[in-house]
């Protein structure tokens, strides 16, 4: 994979332009920075807290690899208002957005309590939001966001397979020589998955890939899903993944808790008027199992830039994918 140009967020040229943007675009709202900013930075994103005389405003830029996040901000906005943070502002050839504070998260509002009932109320809304997407999947793709769809996932795997730097071969972090055949080998039934997983004719949509309680925003019985730059357009069931896997691990559970089957079944819920319960939790399996290659893309994609701190992540890339094996939290 070719690393593209990435904004020197250290230069104070680019500081300024990103400043004095923030300022126009909060000016048109009636609103003015009041104080410095404070970052947060990642290989893949620079985060500001804004404050401003209406509450803090949060800046994103993104680098190369999930830039399409400012323009799949716009699209969820203008598909579900209300659902997402609606942006104050953003630029999708820059990758910028400029969005208001969402309040507590979900793990801020759980605090370590083991309170399941949130999940279950959430996972339908966020199932709401891919079925009210999925007619606009076109718009999404035509707007830059990862085509992760069923049939896309077979030639991606076999290139993410062709690309020994991003897997780390011949490292002490990356795939073992067998592992790497052994992945290899799975080629052709990978492929089968995929083309199994599409016959149950559920549409693509996006699909967030990282799904857990940081990134939902609580008020009151309402949620708001953020940080969609790890996001896709795939088939929409492979969202349980993480979001299963990260219940399971913040609440103790084992593979097929009836805890997470649970919470599974609320999820799937919305497309039983469509499909028969047996079938969507076989589509849910197979969208899972497929996610897995889904992810070590989305984390290759976040660490395409020339940013040294990369390397604090890079194994993530061949850490998913060696979990392909594995078993799924159901």
């Amino acid at each position: 994979m070719t690393t593209a140009p990435a904004s020197d967020w250290s230069d104070p040229l680019w500081r300024d332009a990103a400043l004095a943007w923030i300022a126009a675009a909060l000016g048109r709202h009636g609103r003015r920075v009041t104080g410095p900013v404070e970052p947060r930075v990642r290989p893949w994103s620079l985060v500001w807290r804004v404050p401003t005389d209406a509450g803090d405003a949060w800046f994103k830029a993104n680098n190369p690899g999930t830039r399409h996040e400012a323009a799949l901000l716009a699209e969820l906005a203008r598909i579900a208002p209300g659902r997402v943070l609606d942006p104050i502002a953003v630029d999708t050839r820059r990758g910028w957005s400029l969005l208001p504070d969402g309040g507590p998260s979900l793990r801020d509002t759980l605090a370590g309590g083991k309170d399941l009932s949130y999940w279950e109320r959430l996972l339908p809304r966020y199932a709401a939001l891919q079925l009210a997407v999925a007619p606009h999947a076109r718009a999404l793709l035509d707007a830059g966001v990862p085509d992760h769809r069923p049939q896309r996932l077979p030639a991606l795997y076999a290139e993410l397979l062709d690309d020994d730097a991003a897997l780390l071969l011949g490292t002490p972090d990356g795939l073992t020589a067998e592992s790497h055949e052994r992945l290899r080998a799975y080629r052709d039934e990978f492929a089968g998955l995929c083309r199994r997983l599409a016959e149950y004719g559920v549409p693509a949509s996006v699909q967030h890939d990282d799904l857990h309680d940081g990134n939902v925003f609580v008020a009151g019985d309402d949620y708001r899903f953020f940080d969609w730059g790890d996001a896709s357009v795939a088939h929409p069931f492979g969202t349980l993944l993480v979001t299963l896997r990260s219940v399971a691990y913040a609440f103790g559970l084992g593979p097929g808790d009836v805890a997470l089957l649970r919470l599974r079944d609320a999820y799937l819920e919305a497309w039983t008027d469509r499909h028969d319960r047996a079938s969507l939790g076989e589509a849910a399996g197979l969208a899972m199992r497929v996610t897995v290659v889904s992810r070590s893309l989305s984390w290759r994609r976040a660490l395409d830039t020339p940013d040294p701190a990369r390397a604090e992540y890079a194994e993530a890339v061949p850490g998913w994918l060696g979990e392909l094996f594995e078993p799924l939290p159901v």
